[in-house]
């Protein structure tokens, strides 16, 4: 019975024909589908190099997260109780795996944007590779691997090198010995490297687990092997982990190997094995190639250690395993000998970065930050190599048309012939410098869908999206919505009131805004939202830029760009059409001050009466705010300063006399001694002007921080206070964070500013309580900015910010112009319309964008008048060279409006008095944001950035004629068919299993 069953169990380690039958049978079993909605049965990986890499893993994030962003599952797979057992009982999904994968994006037509296969590099067949390499590789790592004698043969296990193994490692473990002989096979090494934890086999259920594993894997496609067995080299040659390479990232596979370790084209290194010379002939560079192929075939199993080591160790292993495979034939004896004499030639820098337009690639870009965003990422380099389709809005042909004009544009003949050499826009200023960012989106039923975004700014900076900048006059808009909603939001409090009761409304007079609405309403007969919106924007104002204004702390005048506007009185509706600085200014002065006295008698009070219990607030408010204000200042200046540097510093600008002096040591020295104080005064004096003993000793007595104020002593040292107490507090606190000096200098800062709480300083105080209820206004413009889309956290307060003064960002203009052109109702703005993890894999799951509820953030009415507003900016003022530019196929056109922008952003430096002394400029910009047909909308904008913007004169007309000269790319998309643009370079789809 025994020779029987040793006949047998010897019979099968040869054939593996029973193996065959049963792993055969079960993978036959072993299926996934695909299925609608959320799937009942799906069982993700855990974590291992290959799921994590590709993304499988970490899937149960990924869609927790997505879920949370309104994208919902719309199919995923479901797998088989087989599958689900296997899975369940600890060993590896069997399915066919990817060689390549990585991220895709598709346009919304299904037209490739971005593809990244990993690894980049690969064989896509068995018969490319160069049979010297499989031979090498069999010979070292599963000799009767490719055996054509058994076709039923598990590639899984090699049972002469496991029993042998198994003996070396009982005898270690007895022994003490050192590292046993690995006894895996191919199929089981990419189990171990794919799917085991950090890719390594740490006990025996490991490598059971590999085995088992690889085994189901192999019978997949039935009891015959054959095939099986050449794509496991395949696979085997295209995926081994090969470290990790500063410049490239992780290296997996022969291909990315060759290139990243030795800078090698591994086609042409595999073309040239293909035909190696004969003895007679020169094989020194096949030898070489040959040499640094088989380096990266050995060092497989320990990459990091052979690559992090010095060189000549891989090299002296190397030329150990040329001995062998030449001794046993694999190669001749002519290759062994050249390739013994060849360096390895290990690249010793990172790796070249490949050249790539960043330009060509913006939207990509811009769908890959989104996504990373998504998906709770940081890095597009992981985000790059997930398993992952996605479906797009952007439109690809239209992207490169634009993309493409927009570079010409930087040529001074392209910028002729598009009309750009004339006034106001590029007849000073070199071309080439000017950076142009075009967004463009469609309104779509749930949500707003970008089909171009990108600029010729050939960085990775999103222009639209990653700056603040200054663009000028698209703020009047946004003030124009602020000023719209505020007559929405009286209409509704007065409409209903009758007009004694209106004409009896107690208003605070400088609240122009309630009383113009109730006198409109109790006089008009039609009391409609839509008819007073209409006459708000027929009121009047005066465009005189002689009137100065209090406002941000400061009196300030402003111009007119035109100055023929000075003397005129013009209508809200006039001053947007044309761009008139100060009726605006005076517009935002009356919307500060209707959100100021909104409350009647509130604020008002405060300000008549100098006994309200509230102004000590103000004043309290105003007093530690100023301080703060200075104390950054002076922090700024003496932070990380030692002592005597801070003194130098304080000291160099001053006049010194024995007074001052007195006054800043005994506030920035307060425990020093007569001695040390005198030491100090007397040393600073000028020659000659040395004080008496009696006069130091009063000196020292008289200005004593208990004898006299802190507000006294920086009065009487021409010093600000809270300078000679910083200064002071730093030397007996060295490296003081600011939190630490804020909370330290509470007592002070309320203290330097005691005076103003006297009730004889009634003017002083309400000029400040003033200033703190004007930043309470913008706190309230802001609030309805943000509502419109406005990005950044705080306005500046000051009317300036009518006129750009606060920042704002393109694509932050855009969707307000969204939320225009979609009757008030602030959608969602979208970039990708689905998702698509793991495909054909048992993990693919597929996920559709589903826009949550919009939003209603203006009356439909206040978006109706805004956009009659600026309607008429594009008929009649500064945007008329765009009027008539898009047409239909009939002829007529389609309606655009707008608001155009100058941003001449500038670092003034001012002297005694207020003069200038010098104005030194930041960066210009110009920007258009509009929309077509109130269904397409976005922003252009022109930029130059730095002390380089002085040489340019542009104003927004330079934007405005831009997209005159983009109609004929963009008209495509009004009418619905395909631009007349060169298309979207093809990029193939990563391909490859094993």
């Amino acid at each position: 019975m025994l020779v029987v069953a040793g006949v047998l169990v010897a019979q099968e380690m040869r054939t593996s024909a029973h193996q065959a039958r049963f792993f055969a049978d079960l993978a036959r079993k072993a299926t996934f589908t695909l299925g609608t909605g959320p799937s009942p049965s799906i069982h993700f990986p855990q974590s291992a190099p290959y799921d994590d890499r590709l993304g499988y893993a970490q899937l149960p994030e990924f869609l927790q997260k997505l879920k949370a962003r309104d994208f919902e599952i719309t199919q995923q797979a479901r797998i088989s109780p087989t599958m689900a057992l296997i899975v369940d009982d600890g060993y590896f999904a069997p399915y066919a795996e990817k060689t390549q994968a990585g991220l895709r994006v598709l346009d919304r037509r299904s037209q490739p944007l971005f593809q990244q296969c990993s690894p980049q590099r690969v064989f896509e067949r068995f018969d490319e590779i160069a049979p010297v390499l499989v031979d090498s590789l069999l010979f070292i790592e599963n000799r009767e691997l490719l055996s054509p004698d058994q076709p039923q043969r598990n590639p899984a296990v090699e049972w002469d090198r496991l029993a042998n193994a198994v003996l070396v490692k009982a005898e270690n473990s007895l022994s003490g010995g050192a590292r046993t002989p690995g006894g895996s096979t191919l199929a089981t090494q990419i189990e171990k490297y794919r799917h085991s934890s950090e890719g390594r086999t740490s006990t025996i259920q490991d490598k059971l687990r590999q085995m088992v594993s690889a085994s189901l894997r192999a019978y997949q496609q039935g009891e015959d092997t054959s095939a099986v067995r050449r794509q496991i080299v395949l696979a085997y040659m295209n995926t081994m982990p090969l470290s990790a390479k500063a410049g490239f990232g992780e290296v997996h596979g022969l291909g990315d190997g060759l290139w990243v370790w030795y800078g090698q084209d591994f086609r042409e290194v595999n073309r040239l094995l293909k035909t190696v010379t004969e003895p007679e002939g020169t094989i020194s560079e096949q030898a070489q190639l040959f040499k640094q192929a088989l380096s990266l075939l050995i060092s497989q199993r320990r990459p990091s250690y052979y690559f992090d080591a010095d060189e000549a160790e891989l090299d002296q292993l190397t030329n150990s395993h040329l001995r062998l495979l030449g001794s046993a034939g694999i190669v001749s004896p002519a290759l062994r000998d050249a390739a013994l004499q060849a360096p390895l030639g290990r690249r010793a820098h990172k790796v070249p970065a490949e050249a790539v337009s960043f330009v060509t690639q913006k939207a990509a870009n811009a769908v890959r930050t989104h996504l990373t965003g998504l998906l709770g990422g940081s890095r597009l380099y992981d985000l790059d190599r997930l398993d992952l389709g996605v479906a797009s809005t952007l439109d690809a042909p239209v992207q490169a048309a634009v993309t493409q004009l927009l570079r010409d544009l930087r040529e001074p003949a392209s910028a002729k012939a598009a009309g750009l050499a004339a006034k106001q826009l590029l007849d000073r200023g070199d071309p080439a410098k000017v950076v142009y960012s075009f967004t463009l989106y469609e309104r779509g039923a749930d949500a707003n869908l970008l089909r171009v975004q990108t600029d010729n700014f050939d960085q990775p900076l999103n222009i639209n999206e990653g700056t603040k900048l200054d663009l000028g006059s698209t703020a009047k808009l946004r003030t124009l919505v602020t000023y719209l909603d505020i007559v929405d939001k009286l209409h509704q409090r007065l409409a209903l009131l009758e007009p004694k009761e209106l004409r009896a409304l107690s208003v605070d007079r400088q609240d122009v805004l309630t009383r113009w609405a109730a006198d409109y309403l109790a006089a008009s007969p039609d009391k409609s939202l839509a008819k007073m919106l209409d006459a708000a924007l027929e009121r009047p104002y005066s465009a005189n830029h002689a009137e100065g204004f209090m406002t941000g702390g400061g009196l300030h005048h402003f111009d007119n760009f035109k100055p023929e506007d000075n003397g005129r009185t013009m209508s809200v509706r006039d001053g947007l059409r044309n761009s008139v600085n100060l009726v605006f200014i005076r517009l935002m002065r009356d919307i500060v001050h209707h959100y100021m006295f909104l409350t009647p008698g509130s604020s008002a009070k405060l300000l008549q009466d100098a006994d309200d219990p509230r102004r000590a607030d103000y004043l309290a408010r105003f007093a530690d705010h100023e301080g703060q204000v200075f104390m950054r200042r002076f922090l700024v200046k003496y932070q990380g300063k030692s002592g005597v540097q801070a003194e130098d510093e304080l000291l160099g600008s001053l006049r010194p006399t024995a007074t001052r002096l007195a006054a800043i040591y005994r506030t920035i020295a307060p425990e020093a001694s007569l001695e040390q104080f005198s030491a100090f005064v007397t040393e600073h004096l000028p020659d000659g002007l040395d004080p008496t003993e009696p006069r130091l000793a009063k000196l020292y007595a008289q200005f004593a921080p208990t004898q006299m104020s802190l507000a006294d002593r920086g009065y009487l040292a021409n010093v600000h206070p809270l300078e000679l107490w910083l200064v002071g507090y730093l030397r007996q606190h060295p490296g003081a964070s600011q939190t630490q000096v804020m909370q330290a200098s509470v007592a002070e800062r309320q203290a330097v500013y005691a005076w103003l709480f006297s009730t004889h300083r009634k003017q002083a105080q309400d000029k400040r309580i003033l200033g703190l209820l004007e930043g309470e206004g913008f706190l309230e413009i802001h609030r309805q900015w943000a509502q419109m889309g406005y990005p950044f956290d705080t306005l500046v307060p000051s009317y300036a910010t009518a006129l750009g003064a606060s920042a704002d960002r393109p694509a932050a203009l855009a969707e307000m112009m969204g939320i225009l052109v979609n009757g008030g109702l602030r959608k969602p703005n979208t970039r990708i319309t689905s998702l698509q993890f793991a495909t054909a894999t048992p993990y693919e799951t597929r996920l559709q964008y589903k826009a949550g509820k919009a939003e209603q953030v203006l009356a439909p009415e206040v978006a109706q008048a805004a956009l009659g507003a600026i309607r008429r900016v594009v008929e009649e003022g500064t945007a008329m060279r765009v009027k008539n530019a898009f047409l239909r196929p009939d002829g007529s056109s389609y309606p655009v409006g707008g608001k155009t922008g100058t941003g001449d952003q500038r670092f003034d430096t001012f002297g005694a008095g207020g003069k200038l002394l010098e104005s030194r400029v930041v960066n210009r910009s110009a920007t258009f944001v509009f929309n077509i047909d109130e269904r397409f909308f976005g922003t252009i904008i022109a930029y130059v950035p730095g002390a380089q913007a002085a040489g340019y004169d542009f104003t927004s007309a330079l934007p405005v004629q831009l997209l005159k000269v983009l109609a004929p790319q963009l008209t495509p998309l009004l009418v619905g068919g395909d631009a007349a643009a060169p298309a979207a370079p093809s990029v193939a789809a990563c391909g490859g299993k094993g």
